[in-house]
């Protein structure tokens, strides 16, 4: 597969040469005997990863699952993959479904790596089991829902490392083009400056987005698991999407540097629901009826799922805030939508995706002394250049500049899963991750899961 001058950009600044932990290997195996193992497939996310062929991985994967309905659409989504007109894939599947699949993965061995993309409130459990077996781990966020399902996880990395294996998260945010030009930007201190402190109020980072139920994945309408209504299986708003918003606050505002969970301090959060009518829930899941594990959250005939969530909180000593909500569907022409603000001491980097921008991410430059900022125009056009190739500065207004990247560096949201997936197989075969990579993932789950604590104390 070909990638851009972007991903190449962003490997290099992911791989990083910090001290790293080792990866076991067995006898005779080599850099490039990656086997997967799809267990439990029941996100559209595990069949993503599978859109791109890669060179270090053999082209069989092993599925271990229950037979049934998210099954069916893991593999018609492989089948549409090795089927289509442009770029097909080769995917040989080898399919052992039935009761006790968990076990059954474990004792037959066939991979070296699970992925996992399914119901949430499971998937800790079966990261325990992998890598008490020895196994890599690729999972689909989030890894935890709730502050039980913390504390497995930090048992998990321990056993991990003992066992010389490696966790991942899949974190396709940070290879969207707009958020990777603002982190660039951000470590130019000619131009941004430093991190203001922020408030409450105006934090120094926040990240919002909107999410829609209905949306078309791989040319399709998407059909939802009807447990994925369930916010005891797929976590409410404060541990799902939100788990990339608090990523992308670590990756961006701290670059490089290893965040301990004593970094972090909760000051708000709090939860609301969406509300779904019959006929939405029926042409999303093709469900005539709310199942009856989702009786208790109906309400006038209305399905309330606690999918939204906002948090305040402070990192380092800086004010941060996370938002996520969803809606139902999408205005046309429209689609899930996605705010930022990095506000530094010379300039303030924002990222609108409203009308005004055809509902596409955009980043702006508000500096705070225009003046001072024209002087050092050049020296940031230069500077971009470099690391975005073709992209340019252009102004807005008298006082904000558009970035204009180029449509080749947006390569898409299903495009980003080839991109993790290939940094993640880097490490595989270095045998490390970065030094930063683990600890932050521990304090930004510590994060989520503060977050949800203290909503079950609010009011909506």
């Amino acid at each position: 597969m070909k990638y851009s001058i972007f991903f190449m950009v962003l490997i290099g600044c992911l791989s990083c040469s910090d001290k790293k932990r080792p990866m076991a290997r067995e006898k005779g195996d080599t850099p490039k005997s990656v086997k997967l193992m799809t267990l439990d497939p029941g996100h559209f996310h595990a069949a993503l990863v599978h859109k791109s062929m890669y060179p270090t991985v053999d082209s069989t994967i092993d599925i271990y699952a229950s037979d049934g309905p998210e099954v069916k659409d893991f593999l018609d989504k492989i089948k549409g993959y090795n089927h289509r007109r442009e770029n097909p894939t080769d995917w040989k599947v080898s399919s052992h479904l039935g009761p006790e699949y968990l076990k059954k993965m474990i004792d037959e061995r066939p991979g070296n790596v699970m992925i996992v993309a399914g119901k949430n409130s499971k998937k800790i459990d079966y990261i325990l089991a992998a890598v008490e077996a020895g196994l890599h781990v690729y999972a689909d966020k989030p890894l935890v829902i709730n502050p039980e399902g913390y504390k497995k996880l930090k048992r998990a990395f321990e056993i991990a490392n003992e066992n010389g294996v490696l966790i991942y998260d899949i974190m396709t945010e940070r290879f969207e083009a707009t958020t990777a030009m603002q982190k660039f930007i951000s470590t130019l201190p000619e131009v941004f400056g430093t991190l203001v402190q922020g408030t409450l109020e105006e934090p120094a980072i926040s990240k919002e987005s909107v999410h829609h139920f209905s949306k078309m994945v791989s040319g399709k309408p998407l059909i939802r698991p009807a447990w994925f209504f369930d916010v005891n299986e797929e976590g409410e708003g404060t541990v799902d999407v939100t788990t990339h918003l608090v990523d992308l606050i670590q990756w961006e505002a701290f670059p490089g540097q290893i965040i301990d969970t004593i970094a972090i301090e909760m000051l708000v959060a709090k939860r609301w629901p969406t509300k779904l009518s019959k006929e939405q829930f029926q042409s999303v899941t093709g469900y005539n009826e709310f199942p009856s594990y989702l009786q208790s959250v109906v309400d006038n005939e209305h399905l309330k799922v606690f999918c939204n969530g906002e948090m305040h909180y402070k990192i380092n000593g800086k004010h941060a805030k996370v938002s996520v909500s969803w809606s139902f569907k999408a205005p046309e022409g429209t689609g899930d939508t996605h705010y930022s603000i990095m506000r530094g001491s010379k300039c303030d980097l924002i990222i609108k995706q409203g009308e005004e921008e055809a509902f596409k991410p955009v980043l702006y430059l508000q500096p705070k002394a225009p003046s001072d900022f024209l002087a050092k125009l050049e020296f940031l056009e230069l500077e971009i250049e470099k690391e975005f190739p073709a992209s340019e500065l252009i102004q807005a207004s008298s006082n904000l500049w558009r970035v204009v990247i180029p449509e080749e560096l947006k390569v898409g949201h299903e495009a980003h899963f080839a991109q993790v997936t290939q940094n993640y197989l880097s490490y595989l075969n270095e045998g490390q991750l970065p030094a930063w990579e683990q600890p932050n993932m521990i304090s930004k789950y510590y994060t989520t899961t503060k977050a949800y604590q203290m909503s079950q104390e609010s009011q909506y």
